[in-house]
């Protein structure tokens, strides 16, 4: 005998066993919030014994999960963001989970309130990656769904926290530059405002390098930045070669920057290694393709984005749901390139 097939359910089939509209059973089935429990739970009996589905998130969202995470960055129009958004798709894909990413940066530079403001969107957990945190941040990491964020990290945020050690980084940067006899290093990337989150520990980072030496910082060498772009690092390199300040090297808080400040020196017919040394930090594609090529620190971008992938799943999935919040330490590497040695020494 022939089977019949089953006739497949609709949403209005759901909406009339559930007794509800049909777009109250779209606002269940995306995942909206304002959404009373018993109405979602009078949607889902109905769901399950229909056995209707529209996608896989709707099977996702009985179990109350979308297998979706955030991501939100300043901005992909800056290489590293663009180069960690990659890493976290291909960690998160590993995983099964797909990225949806955000950009902060859009309102006005204001990244308070961006956490909150991810929630709308139906995703598992966040990874954030903000431009800068102060210790007055830390309420906006009291949320009510995994966060990791990447960066420094602040006392008592109930947030996991993944970055690495920017002042032994730097400092790393600045003794390379001073080992091979170079004194008058200038740095370009310190805010204008005063020292804050990363910012001010790369400043700290190049100041301990040059204590090692006996140098004292000299605020001439010190060139601020109110954004680590390609043309801040030509402005400030430009600022500094018309103060007519005396210096034979230049360690930059980002690539961007040092790829500027290369540009500049270029202009100015300055010799790279010759006249000037110029380290970045980053190791972005980029670097290794400037000329002469850039001299780096690797933040080792695949490692942060596993080790975050890794620890926002442990949370969503709830192996550590009640586990305290972690804050883990990656590595970095010096990146010897053109820019700062001979390439006959290389």
């Amino acid at each position: 005998m022939a089977q019949t097939a089953r006739t497949v359910a609709t949403m209005d089939d759901v909406a009339i066993l559930a007794g509800v509209s049909r777009k109250t059973v779209s606002n269940v089935l995306s995942g909206y919030e304002h959404v009373s429990v018993k109405m979602r739970d009078r949607v889902m009996r109905a769901v399950d014994e229909l056995h209707y589905e529209i996608n896989v998130s709707a099977r996702n969202l009985r179990v109350g999960r979308t297998r979706v995470l955030g991501l939100a960055v300043p901005e992909l129009s800056q290489a590293y963001f663009a180069e960690l958004a990659d890493s976290v798709i291909r960690a998160a894909g590993a995983r099964g989970y797909t990225v949806l990413i955000e950009q902060t940066i859009s309102d006005s530079g204001n990244e308070v309130g961006a956490v909150a403001a991810m929630r709308k969107h139906s995703i598992d957990g966040l990874i954030y990656s903000p431009l800068a945190l102060r210790a007055n941040d830390v309420n906006q990491f009291d949320v009510e769904f995994p966060l990791v964020v990447l960066g420094e990290g602040i006392e008592g945020s109930r947030a996991d926290h993944v970055t690495i050690s920017n002042v032994a980084a730097m400092k790393a940067a600045t003794t390379h530059v001073l080992s091979s006899g170079r004194r008058r290093v200038a740095v370009i990337g310190a805010q204008p405002e005063g020292p804050v989150a990363t910012g001010a520990s790369r400043l700290r980072g190049y100041a301990d390098a040059l204590a090692d030496y006996g140098i004292a910082v000299d605020p001439a060498l010190v060139m601020t930045a109110a954004l680590w772009h390609r043309t801040d690092g030509v402005a400030a390199m430009d600022r500094l070669l018309a103060s007519g300040v005396d210096f034979d090297a230049v360690v930059c808080f980002n690539d961007a920057l040092a790829l500027g400040a290369m540009r500049s020196l270029h202009r100015h017919g300055r010799g790279i290694p010759g006249d000037v040394a110029v380290v970045g930090f980053d190791d972005i594609e980029d670097a290794a393709y400037s000329t002469p090529s850039l001299t780096t620190v690797s933040p080792q971008r695949d490692e942060i984005a596993l080790t975050a992938v890794s620890l926002l799943i442990e949370r969503i999935e709830g192996r550590a749901e009640n586990a305290a919040p972690q804050q883990i330490e990656t590595s970095y590497a010096l990146v010897v390139r053109e820019s700062s040695t001979d390439i006959a020494t290389l």
